[in-house]
């Protein structure tokens, strides 16, 4: 196995997107994280607030708020479904996931970590990374030393030597033993034998060494996906023109896409709900994103949502986004071709998704043929991929006219810029006698069609009755 240690140090302050530098968190008035700006005013975690104030009294201080971090590390969690299923969250602030099936779908563990550390930048946090081959010796690494790759358990000792017994947390009162007979690193600790250290510090510091060093196991339970998707996202200020939701909005997507990827789903539906500035008077406005097929595309999707928040006026500024999936649908792994070009059938799905949202669902339409003999009778409109497959009695153009429209007739020959050429026919269809006379419908008839071709190289499908010959659609 091959962990892959995310480390949050700045969860606590990021969890508050609406704070003005300078800034901070406290808890039990300590300094818990600060941002650049109180950095640079002198303030460091630890630091009392008195104090922090007295070098900033402009420092804008937040409660800490357990609640935030744990619904954030769980948004994290779903977000990193996309690189693996295999997650585990470590509170307050640290994910591990379980690479060792992915390395070869993502280009190797370069490109893997290069793609977390920019997805993880995107959703807006500051992260370490590490890889070890045990869960305790990858959150140490990425304590002590981010960017660390460890691939091996034959290298952990040396990998982990340089690193302070801090990233043991052990308690008080044995830390103090600790540094009390001399031992400053890891790498001392481990030279100890373990029977002493077990004496002097306890059997669990000494499993907890073991785990580190992959010596005993170290299972850890799964973060549970789950079954329907709905996350919060407040804004860092209020938005007055729908386009520039996209940004914020784009963080909850990849969030989705990464929960569908666990689940090995995709969406038909998304509903992205806006809450107003002032909601109590303004409630929440939805945008319904509808997909020709089961998607987790996440440009598919993002494609889809500018154009919907392209055709968009807001009523009010917005202040917080929430991304709902309900209803999910099994969903494979991607095919793709040779040469790399899109599956069967998906580009035909993305451009309908694109039309109904450029011109409104109501704008494109499917065909389902229906069982009956008369050319207007035989098909109906059905949302796009609804469609049913009828055998036709025989040839059947693809573009029916809405009115059957005249042709000329010279020599006996049907004329539209010219003579026509039948290429087969006739094919008499004929009776319709049982809705003769109701408003609507074609009643009773009596056709002789042909396939005939223009001398403009067009394909047409006519036919001649009593009243002369019509064209009645279109091949190509």
């Amino acid at each position: 196995m091959l962990w892959l240690a995310l480390r949050l140090p700045l969860l606590p302050l990021e969890v508050f997107p609406q704070r003005p530098p300078p800034s901070a968190v406290i808890a039990s008035e300590r300094i818990v994280a600060c941002d650049p700006s109180a950095t640079q005013g002198g303030v460091c975690p630890g630091m009392r607030l008195a104090d922090a104030w007295a070098l900033l009294p402009g420092l804008t201080v937040c409660e800490r708020s357990g609640e935030r971090e744990q619904r954030q590390l769980a948004a994290l969690a779903c977000w990193s479904g996309r690189f693996t299923s295999e997650v585990c969250l470590q509170p307050p602030a640290a994910l591990l996931l379980e690479i060792s099936g992915s390395l070869r779908l993502f280009g190797g563990l370069a490109a893997l970590c290069a793609q977390v550390e920019s997805g993880c930048a995107a959703q807006g946090h500051a992260a370490a990374i590490a890889v070890a081959p045990t869960p305790l010796a990858a959150l140490w690494l990425a304590a002590e030393k981010p960017g660390s790759r460890c691939l091996s358990p034959a290298a952990l000792p040396a990998a982990l030597a340089d690193l302070s017994l801090a990233v043991l947390d052990l308690p008080p009162a044995q830390a103090a033993r600790a540094a009390g007979f001399g031992v400053r690193s890891l790498g001392e600790l481990l030279r100890l034998p373990r029977a002493g250290l077990a004496r002097r510090l306890g059997a669990a510091a000494v499993t907890t060494l073991a785990r580190g060093l992959g010596e005993v196991a170290d299972p850890r339970p799964r973060f549970a996906f789950p079954d329907t998707f709905a996350e919060h996202l407040e804004l860092p200020a209020r938005v007055h023109d729908a386009e520039s939701l996209l940004f914020a909005a784009r963080r909850l997507l990849q969030r989705c896409c990464g929960w569908l990827a666990a689940r090995a789903a995709g969406v038909r539906e998304l509903r992205l709900e806006m809450a107003h500035e002032r909601h109590e008077r303004q409630p929440a406005s939805a945008l319904e994103l509808h997909f020709a097929a089961p998607t987790r595309d996440g440009e598919r999707i993002e494609r889809v949502l500018r154009e919907r928040l392209g055709r968009l006026a807001l009523t009010a500024p917005v202040i917080a986004l929430r991304l709902v999936a309900e209803r999910v649908e099994a969903l494979g792994g991607r095919e793709r071709g040779l040469f790399g070009d899109a599956a069967g059938g998906e580009g035909v799905a993305m451009l309908v998704e694109r039309l109904q949202a450029r011109l409104g669902s109501e704008a494109v339409q499917g065909l389902a043929a229906l069982p009956a003999h008369r050319p207007e009778c035989a098909s109906r409109l059905v949302p796009p991929g609804a469609g049913s497959a009828v055998p036709a009695a025989g040839a059947r153009p693809c573009w029916l006219l809405p009115q059957a429209e005249p042709l000329a007739e010279v020599g006996g020959r049907p004329q539209r810029g010219g003579p026509l050429e039948l290429l087969s026919g006739p094919e008499r269809i004929e009776s319709g006698w049982w809705d003769e006379g109701e408003a609507g419908a074609v009643g009773d008839v009596r056709r002789d069609y042909f396939v005939a071709l223009s001398p403009r190289r067009e394909w047409l499908w006519i036919f001649r009755s009593a009243q002369g010959w019509f064209l009645h659609g279109l091949f190509s």
